[in-house]
């Protein structure tokens, strides 16, 4: 289906400091904390409204709250702005659409790729990123793909845009937006999850070092983001699974590295792609 009112990027605004960072925790819980301590730094640059930019990796290290000088993996992103929407058209959840219905474009929304990225030339895309519903079936076991399209005519698909890339460590990223008729709908998805039966993979299972993460330390509001990870044994490859959920919006965010996907860049992607529906 063809989108209107397609809106070029808003300017970005200067790029603010957060405050000085916080004292410094053992080796072992850094590790813990890697989910959580990138939100922080996310949350510092994060504006609210359309056309205000985001600063998301850019500044020095030593900058950013809860980070110390070493590399923690995290991929450098370029800096996003939200479209601007046309004259009257509501912000997603604005009082006045409660409903958080996006009147952007939808490839406009989507997580652009990190610095030293590879497109990936197995997303079959069409105009403006938008992909099939068959090719993002493609992600799941065979055995299920039909009745989850049938779900997608039952249930108010109304398209699906991705992008998707693949970085030097052998690490594939592939980053889907469904937009349905409504948030009813997006709750009724039932493609991202912990049942969500992904091609390949056995049984997955909540991200361990997401929640202990975020049982650690206070963490900004994160009740759309759901993470999850392939469970043991994972053959040579383990796969990673990020649902987010923004009003008539539904991110899935699948990653696949050799031996483990790598928590840092994975939870940085998800909580990213968050922030660009919210």
């Amino acid at each position: 289906m063809t989108e209107q009112n397609p809106f070029a990027p808003a300017p970005a605004v200067p790029e603010q400091h957060p405050a000085a960072p916080a004292p410094s925790v053992s080796k072992g819980r850094r590790a813990l904390f890697a989910g959580l301590r990138w939100t922080a730094a996310v949350l510092v640059f994060a504006a609210v409204g359309s056309g205000v930019a985001y600063g998301l990796v850019r500044s020095e290290r030593t900058d950013l709250p809860g980070l110390g000088t070493e590399d923690d993996g995290r991929w450098v992103y370029p800096a996003l702005t939200k479209p601007t929407l046309a004259p009257g058209a509501p912000q997603p959840f604005a009082p006045d659409n409660k409903d958080g219905i996006h009147y952007a474009a939808l490839y406009q929304l989507l997580l652009p790729a990190p610095a030293g990225s590879t497109p990936d030339p197995g997303l079959k895309q069409e105009k403006d990123q938008a992909v099939s519903a068959d090719t993002f079936l493609e992600e799941y076991e065979p055995t299920v793909r039909p009745k989850m399209k049938q779900a997608f005519t039952d249930d108010g698909l109304r398209q699906i845009v991705a992008r998707g890339w693949t970085m030097p460590d052998g690490t594939r990223t592939r980053v889907y937006l469904l937009r349905f008729h409504s948030s009813g709908f997006v709750d009724a998805f039932e493609g991202c999850g912990i049942n969500m039966n992904i091609n390949g993979v056995n049984r997955i299972e909540g991200d361990s070092t997401w929640s202990k993460a975020r049982n650690a330390q206070s963490s900004p509001d994160l009740r759309d983001v759901s993470l999850f990870t392939e469970a043991e044994p994972a053959g040579d490859e383990q796969v990673a699974a990020g649902c987010v959920r923004g009003g008539d919006l539904q991110a899935v965010v699948l990653q696949t590295r050799k031996g483990h996907v790598a928590s840092v860049p994975f939870h940085q992607t998800v909580i990213l792609q968050d922030q660009l529906l919210h």
